[in-house]
């Protein structure tokens, strides 16, 4: 034995003794756990059941839309349901259940999931319509669908949301957080959002769980809808944490806004980094006041301060 294989051998040895401390980090879960690689891939396959014109899988030899849909869906099915009866262990009805009860709730729930599927498409139709109304960057909706990040965090949204309301556990947290990691987007999977949803830009936005978000809703980077207070830790588990979002509104970037019990009316327009955990009524406009521009030309003239204008012209400034 080399020096190499000396050294990999008592580091081993050290790391067995590790792993026999039983920490939640120490726990061995070799065969029955969520494979994150096979949700991916299941989340790849919808892409294509859901914009069936832009997106096919060269890994299958089809003839016909209709063939080719088959096939994904036999095979989505089969590693759905495998997926689902393997996580159902984390919901607490089911967790002392056999694997044989897991997998048959699985195929019921793949199942039911796969019945709103024409649901799914009806809303991502209107975001992509959205996108397009709302960005004068897009030349066609081919663009959209194709490099818009912030339509594919919202796809994986609502494709996530529809697995979180029928109680799957993990999966949809797996899904939105690998739309996360690709686009800078954060999105819980209980959020609730309504038809024509644009984000545009998008990176550094997060919205909570709890969100609610209504109709016709414009979001722009960094932009947070979140919790107040996060102190009370799994007490505040299943209770209402983050803001109501009414239709039409526009949210600009950098803006947070917080709390279970804030409501953003309808046609309310929030300002660049306004910071708000109050309720607004209908049609306010809000926006951060006595912003200050420093202008210096040269060393030889003193810094001009001028303030920003609050009139309609710089809301609509990205």
């Amino acid at each position: 034995m080399n020096i190499n294989e000396t050294k990999i051998a008592e580091i081993v040895d050290v790391l067995m003794d590790d792993y026999n401390k039983d920490r939640t980090i120490d726990e061995i879960k070799m065969f029955d756990s969520p494979e994150e690689n096979v949700i991916i891939d299941i989340l790849e396959k919808l892409k294509t059941v859901i914009f069936p014109g832009y997106y096919r899988n060269t890994n299958y030899r089809t003839y016909t839309v209709r063939n080719h849909i088959s096939i994904l869906l036999e095979d989505i099915i089969y590693n759905l349901s495998k997926q689902i009866a393997v996580v159902l262990k984390y919901a607490p009805q089911y967790e002392n259940e056999s694997l044989e009860l897991r997998n048959q709730i699985s195929q019921r729930t793949t199942f039911a999931f796969l019945e709103k599927i024409p649901k799914i498409r009806e809303y991502i139709e209107t975001d992509v319509q959205a996108f397009y109304d709302g960005d004068p960057a897009a030349y066609n909706r081919d663009e959209i669908i194709f490099t818009y990040p912030g339509l594919y965090a919202i796809f994986t949204s609502r494709i996530a949301h529809e697995l979180y309301l029928l109680n799957v556990p993990l999966i949809p947290r797996i899904m939105t957080e690998h739309a996360h990691s690709l686009t800078g987007i954060d999105i819980h999977p209980g959020t609730s959002i309504g038809k024509y949803f644009f984000i545009d830009h998008g990176t550094g936005i997060v919205i909570g769980e709890t969100a609610v978000i209504g109709n016709n809703v414009k979001i722009y980077q960094g932009v947070t809808i979140g919790a107040l207070s996060t102190r009370g830790g799994q007490n505040l588990h299943g209770k209402k944490r983050h803001p109501t979002i009414c239709d039409n509104v526009t949210i600009y970037s950098g803006a947070s806004i917080l709390g279970g019990d804030t409501v953003v009316g309808k046609d309310v327009v929030v300002g660049g980094n306004a910071f708000i955990t109050k309720s607004i009524p209908e049609g306010a406009k809000v926006s951060v006041k006595s912003q200050e521009l420093m202008y210096n030309y040269d060393s030889g003239n003193p810094v001009e301060r001028k303030e920003i204008e609050l009139d309609e012209s710089w809301f609509y400034m990205i």
